[in-house]
């Protein structure tokens, strides 16, 4: 039987799709000046990631880009800003120069119906503090010093962020009132995701509305002017790699323009419903003011971007209704919105 054409690259199961990705990273490696070179599968949601271990020992990271997320121009800035970030002192990875001294390649195969974006990073050492379906794998005992050294940990990013002047021609996407919760938010329309019931998608319209309003007030008032720059966007468990004491930070996919609340917020968002939430927040916010202000009428704003958070997980799961995941994550995602829109909606 003919392996089926490239344009039913969609239709294929997760395994025959893994594969066509490890060919095409196998294509890609030509970019790098490595020499033999082992292939593993790490993680393929988003973005298919590779461990690639060399002949001679070194490891990397090989990320494929899912198409259209971000134009080569965006791609740029994104690796602009983490090696900004490395040369300030964060603890971030650090990207691996092609053969002709670019950043990354993009890279066509038979089997996949667009060109990806391909690039790589010295391999990161650590444990996943955890994942999005799993929760926080940390030991209770542990989690005050761990939540302390991602509040710092951020601070620290927020601090290069503010004080950076943009390179020329550098562009992200922004986390901003419109893309938050206008007519085309960023991850998507969340209030016509399927699984709505008619009263949760009013609820949720409802909560919409206020949200978009409260942001934009949130957002001209002088006082807030220092708390909006490049954020990571993406401070969830799986993107926190422990290695004993350390806290590193990964995957900046989703890195853009923000308030630093939302950032806050994504950190902990997950962690909202368990009975470690108070000390994880307690810890985060004493580990940030260490090394950045944030003042008491700051965090009561808090509830604000925790909804503005879950409308993006909603729209998430609505733009990827096909893949397993997101049927997975779905009830949970709309019960937990549900909840703190009628939270938000009484404030």
């Amino acid at each position: 039987m003919e392996e089926k054409s490239m344009t039913d690259f969609y239709e294929l199961d997760p395994d025959a799709q893994q594969e066509r990705m490890r060919r095409l990273a196998l294509r890609a490696l030509r970019e790098w000046d490595l020499g033999a070179a082992e292939l593993k599968l790490i993680k393929y949601r988003e973005n298919a990631v590779f461990k690639v271990l060399t002949s001679g020992g070194a490891l990397y990271a090989l990320r494929i880009h899912r198409s259209g997320y971000h134009s080569d121009a965006e791609l740029r800035s994104e690796l602009q800003w983490i090696a900004a970030l490395q040369q300030a002192g964060l603890d971030v990875p650090s990207v691996v120069s092609l053969k002709n001294g670019e950043n990354f390649a993009v890279v066509t195969h038979e089997g996949i119906p667009e060109p990806r974006q391909v690039d790589m990073f010295e391999w990161v050492e650590g444990a996943q503090l955890g994942s999005v379906e799993e929760g926080v794998a940390v030991d209770p005992g542990e989690v005050r010093s761990v939540y302390k050294t991602i509040g710092a940990l951020a601070a620290q990013l927020h601090n290069q962020a503010a004080a950076w002047a943009l390179p020329k021609n550098f562009t992200r996407h922004a986390w901003d009132a419109e893309g938050l919760t206008g007519e085309q938010p960023f991850w998507g329309r969340f209030w016509e995701l399927e699984a709505l019931t008619t009263n949760e998608r009013d609820l949720l319209l409802a909560a919409r509305a206020r949200v978009h309003e409260d942001l934009i007030r949130y957002g001209d008032a002088p006082e807030n002017a220092g708390m909006y720059s490049l954020i990571h966007a993406d401070f969830v468990a799986e993107n926190l790699l422990i290695d004993g004491d350390r806290v590193r930070l990964i995957d900046f996919d989703d890195a853009g323009f923000g308030w630093h609340l939302f950032e806050i917020a994504t950190a902990l968002y997950f962690e909202m419903d368990e009975p470690h939430f108070e000390t994880a927040l307690e810890a985060l916010l004493k580990g940030y003011r260490a090394h950045r202000p944030l003042s008491e009428h700051q965090v009561a704003q808090l509830p604000l971007f925790f909804m503005a958070r879950a409308f993006t997980y909603l729209g998430w799961v609505h733009t990827r209704q096909e893949t397993e995941t997101a049927k997975e994550m779905t009830p949970m995602l709309v019960a937990k919105a549900c909840r703190l829109a009628e939270d938000y909606l009484t404030y």
